[in-house]
């Protein structure tokens, strides 16, 4: 048993029957849903803020959070209001994670943001998030954003405001995280690297004056259990290989959790030993198997870790 209670998220995986999906999350004991998104990608994708809506109405405790925000791509007093909406609709249970995307350049053109304002244009939203979620009558003027006794009606419920969370994987995320963020929330991160991103964001973090002892550091991991360990490994380098179109049969090991139970917690143990207190774990299996990972992880994996 580890001394600190981990918590686990996972994603809805698909834009389709989002409320039973949800439903089956939070039945399955997970803390967190969470839902990506694109305005356009290779297959089929959703919008974060729409299905966790969905997912709110289905579900009654579970956290719901954005699993990435493509934050640049908002306006962000727009962005801004759809969060604190988010959070009203659901009693208090919105996360908002943020990324600046970039990997697919279509869809930046097809909202008219130039992708080398990407960075930019989120840390100006989460100045304008972060203020207009509390406080009211607010004037702000920055590089792509000018509000004059701009008010939200109604606030966010949680207060001081929703947990930001952000991911990335540059000093300029990690920067972001220790300025704006409650939480980090990196992928495809070995635990020395996690280990390596935690000291580093501590030390912005000191250097922006935070007291960071309520920060989360979690990690986004693929994830394939079965009782067979081999299978489980074919599983996820079979479907990494075909998502990411590169050989994943030699990465498996380094960037996902693949295997029986016993050797994904202890391989999960390793990230929490290098500061992990939330895991998010996206199935890497074949679609037929996906409700049975989910299974596999919920009570043959995560128990050790929620005690």
């Amino acid at each position: 048993m580890t001394d600190t209670r981990i918590e686990f998220g996972t994603a809805l995986r698909s834009p389709y029957e989002v409320a039973r999906l949800a439903r089956q999350i939070e039945d399955l004991g997970f803390d967190i849903i969470g839902c990506g998104e694109h305005v356009s990608f290779y297959g089929d994708s959703a919008n974060g803020f729409v299905s966790l809506s969905v997912a709110a109405g289905a579900t009654q405790h579970v956290r719901l959070m954005s699993t990435i925000t493509l934050v640049p791509l908002y306006p962000a007093a727009l962005l801004a209001k759809m969060g604190a909406a988010l959070d009203v609709a659901s009693g208090g249970r919105f996360t908002l994670g943020v990324g600046v995307g970039g990997e697919f350049q279509n869809e930046f053109d097809a909202c008219g943001v130039p992708i080398k304002q990407r960075g930019s244009r989120t840390d100006d939203a989460l100045e304008v998030i972060t203020r207009t979620w509390t406080e009211t009558d607010v004037t702000y003027e920055g590089r792509y954003t000018k509000l004059e006794n701009f008010s939200l009606k109604p606030l966010p419920i949680q207060k001081p405001r929703p947990p930001i969370w952000i991911s990335g994987r540059t000093d300029a995320a990690k920067k972001r995280a220790a300025k704006f963020g409650n939480g980090w929330l990196p992928y495809m991160y070995t635990p020395e690297q996690l280990a390596e991103s935690i000291a580093a964001i501590r030390v912005f973090g000191e250097e922006q004056g935070r007291d960071m002892s309520d920060f989360t550091f979690a990690v986004y991991i693929f994830t394939a259990v079965h009782e067979d360990n081999d299978i489980a490994v074919k599983y996820a380098s079979d479907r990494l290989s075909k998502q990411y179109s590169q050989d994943f049969s030699k990465l498996v090991h380094k960037y996902a959790l693949a295997g029986d139970p016993d050797s994904c917690q202890a391989r999960l143990q390793e990230y929490i030993d290098a500061g992990a207190t939330s895991v998010f774990v996206s199935s890497a299996c074949p679609d037929d198997y996906i409700d049975s990972n989910l299974k596999m992880i919920a009570e043959r994996v995560m128990p050790k870790f929620k005690s």
